[in-house]
């Protein structure tokens, strides 16, 4: 059993944040919680195990639900193009690089290591279609005690020879991945179904992926709505589908199990209530969808609808790994789309925001993102002071953290109860 006092703050329902000034809260040694309390119950056995953070912040750990890690060295370069130049002119020459499995190692220690220090500690990523380099990803996540879905990517048309993977090596890889994290895994990292995006892969390759989900209960993450010319070139490929999401849905690609679909910029319609029938999680990645011009996903009515959306950086298309960023963004776009709607689409608020960066997201991982009974303990400890709080409420502290704070902020950070230093990796 473990006992933490600090500000305690976090969002078990998104329209309102809860607020414990100088609070406990109460871990068990499973790394579950207790339960939060105001005051401890008088059991002196109880007390004397208190670790007392003074005036910090206790905030639940933050969680990127869609992040490209072999796209980290490009983050802040080559933002000029649309979606589809884009990858054809920066994405892919740099993806094709790991198939040197000492070039992955030295690239995904520093993606690790950075998603450490931004607090996040769990993640959905994309890695290459290499099945040794997405091993050692796996790996080092293992290693930094951090939770992830790491997904072995399936392409094999539209891309760079250099970049395909046949649906017979997409299969092997997967399995070989399933297997190694089976035997050597640590419960915190598994594998995830990752086709790139439709008009990435050959029916073949979707069919056997969608099978493959089917036969495992494996979650799937992949792109969907992102860009105009995608959609079209979309509706070329699959002309029997009624929309983008019915490409996957055909071939059991799209709630079947668990899934993660990222932008979403103009899904509507037929689409949307497809996503809400099948319980398709929306990840919106607002610094991407800004910086390749992709659009403005409408957020504000995925949540009237009651579909599930996280947020995500989506390294490199987004500049920053720091969730704050995207919490920024986030806001920012929303309240761009309700000028652009006369304010019809309401913007979103600072606890929906906070919650979507944390239980939303931490949701697709099982209860993860609160400091409820029963959820997994991630957490950090935030040290604003200098950002001289004398006069603000712990509301305005946690605002002002998230709009000017970065990694320095954090002194602690904490992963299904466990404390997690500065990962040192073999």
């Amino acid at each position: 059993m473990k006992i933490y006092k600090a500000n305690i703050i976090h969002t078990p329902t998104p329209g309102k944040l809860e607020i414990i000034p100088h609070g406990y809260v109460v871990v068990k040694s499973n790394g579950l919680v207790e339960g939060i309390y105001k005051e401890l119950p008088e059991n002196m056995d109880w007390r004397r195990q208190v670790m007392d953070f003074g005036d910090k912040l206790l905030i639940p750990a933050f969680n990127d639900l869609h992040v490209h890690a072999p796209q980290y060295r490009n983050m802040g370069l080559a933002l000029d193009l649309e979606l589809l130049p884009w990858l054809n002119t920066y994405t892919f020459p740099e993806e094709t690089k790991y198939a040197d499995p000492e070039y992955a190692r030295r690239l995904y220690r520093r993606f690790v290591h950075e998603l450490w220090m931004q607090g996040t500690m769990r993640s959905a990523v994309f890695a290459t279609i290499h099945p040794e380099a997405t091993r050692i990803l796996a790996d080092l996540f293992i290693q930094a005690g951090m939770g992830a879905m790491v997904g072995l990517v399936g392409m094999n048309r539209n891309s760079p020879d250099t970049l395909q993977n046949t649906t017979d090596e997409v299969m092997a890889g997967m399995k070989m991945l399933k297997a190694h994290l089976d035997e050597h895994g640590n419960g915190l990292v598994t594998p995830i179904i990752t086709p790139r995006f439709v008009p990435s892969c050959s029916d073949k390759m979707l069919t056997a992926l969608g099978e493959y989900a089917k036969e495992t209960g494996l979650p799937v993450q992949s792109h969907l709505s992102e860009n105009r010319s995608e959609i079209e070139w979309v509706k070329q490929l699959e002309p029997d589908t009624t929309c983008y999401g019915d490409a996957y849905n055909k071939y059991g690609l799209f709630g079947q199990t668990p899934t993660l679909m990222a932008h979403c910029c103009y899904t509507d319609g037929e689409e949307m209530e497809m996503m809400k029938r099948n319980g398709v999680y929306v990840v919106h990645c607002p610094m991407s969808n800004s910086n390749l011009s992709s659009g403005m996903a409408p957020i504000r009515k995925f949540l009237n609808a009651g579909i599930n959306v996280a947020l995500g950086t989506d390294v490199s298309a987004g500049h920053h790994m720091s969730m704050l960023r995207v919490m920024q963004y986030a806001i920012q776009v929303s309240k761009l789309n309700y000028a652009q709607t006369k304010g019809e689409m309401q913007f979103l608020s600072l606890s929906e925001v906070f919650y979507l960066a944390t239980k939303g997201g931490g949701a697709f991982f099982g209860k993860v993102g609160s400091f409820e009974p029963g959820y997994e303990f991630d957490a950090l400890l935030v040290d604003d002071s200098y950002l001289n709080y004398d006069n603000y409420t712990l509301e305005q502290r946690l605002e002002r953290y998230i709009y000017l704070g970065d990694d320095r902020d954090i002194k602690r950070r904490f992963c299904r109860g466990v404390e997690l230093t500065e990962p040192c990796f073999n």
